[in-house]
């Protein structure tokens, strides 16, 4: 299991995500929060479980691939 950022961008009102996947909650918030500090459009943010692997690490403000 692994945790997903969501957020809502436009005002379709329908949640997107990408292909990052973090091994704790609490990563996925911090990284949660700051897409939405950087980006303006996002109006709404969620972390929910996934299925996928763990594949990035959200540490102290750096995003790093675990897959590299």
């Amino acid at each position: 299991m692994s945790y997903k950022v969501e957020v809502i961008a436009d005002s379709s009102g329908k949640w997107n995500g990408n292909a990052l996947r973090f091994a704790t909650e609490e990563e996925a918030e911090d990284y949660g929060n700051d897409l939405y500090s950087r980006w303006t459009l996002v109006t709404k943010k969620r972390v929910v479980t996934s299925e996928d692997p763990v594949n990035y690490s959200f540490t102290d403000g750096t995003l790093k691939s675990l897959n590299a």
